[in-house]
């Protein structure tokens, strides 16, 4: 048990909380600083200090500031028992749901439910617009925002992470409540300092695939409450537009697959040479960073044609049109795992591409087309496969992506958000006789199996 102090003060200081002139015992995440005086944790702790240290005089936060909120109504059954659940583990923890389940709308209970000042984080200028506009609109109240070269801080405020990141410090004890989309992001050593440094008592993170292959999520247990809800598109079937996976197998011409069939030799062969395994990324980036050597560079080079070749197929961009014209009322969201892919189906079909490229305005732009009409079509490389709420997109097409589950998981929640009537469709164009055949097996693990394959490409 903890003994009773004869005073002591507790203070935020640059992302720490600092522990000064107590006399009891002092818990072991507390640190002493003989530069200081004092002893010194990271910020996060601070429900745990308060409740341990008893009798302190905290000054880590301003006076208790509360914000006069509307309650949010409408929850879904699952998105009731997920605040639930969340309030009960003292309102800290991580829900996992499918994209398009609604989580910002648990986000927005969980905000008029705490009525502190409150910082949500999101990962693109997107989502913190999105996150801006839902909240201002939920409750009526005057939203700042961090990020897209604004910076205003209200009692309500959106950050991207970089924002959040850059600003822990100077923030850290300013919002009671640290909100966390995609929260997947914040496992890593950079946007980690987010969860530590800032003392937020409550904490709530959103994500649709929490689970990394570094397996760095394990890290967020202790700062942000671990996994406490979650539910997947099976037990979410009533609530999400019905879809349909169409997959469409295309062959490379003879010119391209004879240069595919050689550059992948020449790949396979140096890896075979040199024992690299390439069981995951680790193994990957091993070879990468072999390839400085002359011998490495050529391996390098092949397997990027290679990648190149399968990517952007003439055959591939045909089968685009096909699908196209078999949705000739629908809106589609054109994805490829890189940008070159991106502008060539918009140098094709006449339609905007959105790339990490693209500047911020010109997004809000091309996004602002989309949702009005204006344009039936977007092709985006990976920066659109998070942070785009169209309710009426009806079609994806993925014409290249990783063998990540997660990714693809994104993309098809893109054209999940329920409306009257919606059938939503994804097709997969993948090439045959390359290693894209094998990483669209990997990609589809862990969504159900609605899938059929298309003869017709």
């Amino acid at each position: 048990m903890t003994e009773k102090s004869s005073g002591g003060i507790l203070e935020y200081r640059n992302g720490l909380l600092v522990l000064s002139g107590f006399s009891g015992r002092v818990p072991q995440y507390f640190v002493r600083d003989e530069r200081i005086q004092a002893y010194s944790s990271p910020a996060f702790r601070y429900s745990e200090a308060v409740s341990e240290l008893e009798g302190v005089d905290d000054r880590v936060f301003p006076e208790r500031e509360k914000i006069e909120l509307s309650d949010v109504e409408g929850l879904r059954s699952y998105q009731k028992e997920a605040v639930r659940q969340w309030a009960s583990n003292s309102s800290r923890g991580i829900v996992v749901l499918p994209t398009a389940a609604g989580k910002t709308h648990i986000g927005l209970a969980a905000i008029s439910r705490l009525k502190c000042p409150t910082l949500v984080v999101a990962p693109t200028i997107e989502l913190v617009r999105q996150w801006r506009e839902r909240i201002s609109m939920m409750f009526s109240v005057e939203v700042g925002m961090l990020g897209g070269g604004e910076k205003e801080i209200q009692p309500l405020t959106v950050s991207t992470y970089d924002s959040a990141y850059l600003m822990a410090e100077k923030l850290g004890n300013r919002f009671r409540f640290l909100l966390v989309d995609e929260v997947h992001h914040l496992a890593s050593e950079q946007f980690m300092q987010i969860a530590t440094m800032f003392a937020s008592p409550y904490r709530l993170g959103l994500t649709a695939t929490l689970e990394r292959t570094d397996r760095l999520h394990e890290s967020l247990q202790l700062p942000m409450g671990g996994k406490l809800f979650e539910m997947g598109y099976e037990e979410l079937s009533d609530y999400l537009a019905d879809y349909r996976i169409v997959r469409i197998p295309v062959d490379l011409s003879i010119e391209e697959q004879i240069e595919y069939d050689e550059n992948r030799r020449k790949f396979l062969s140096y890896l075979r040479k040199h024992r690299f395994a390439m069981r995951g990324p680790w193994d990957f980036e091993r070879f990468i960073m072999s390839s400085w050597t002359p011998e490495g560079r050529e391996a390098l080079v092949a397997w990027r044609r290679a990648r190149e070749i399968a990517f952007s197929s003439r055959t591939k961009i045909e089968n685009v049109r096909y699908v196209l014209s078999r949705h000739p009322g629908g809106k589609v969201l054109i994805f490829s795992e890189d940008t070159d892919t991106a502008y060539l189906l918009s140098r094709e079909f006449l339609f905007p591409a959105i790339t990490y490229l693209t500047p911020a305005k010109e997004r809000k732009e091309y996004l602002d087309m989309f949702r009005s009409g204006e344009v039936r079509a977007l092709s985006a490389s990976r920066v659109l496969d998070e942070g785009i709420d169209v309710p009426d997109a009806s079609v994806a097409i993925v014409i290249s992506g990783s063998g990540s589950s997660r990714q693809f998981r994104q993309r098809l929640g893109r054209v999940l958000r329920p409306s009257q009537g919606k059938k939503s469709v994804l097709y997969e164009i993948v090439a045959k006789g390359t290693s894209e055949f094998r990483t669209s097996a990997r990609r589809r693990k862990g969504v159900p199996d609605r899938t059929s394959v298309s003869t017709e490409g």
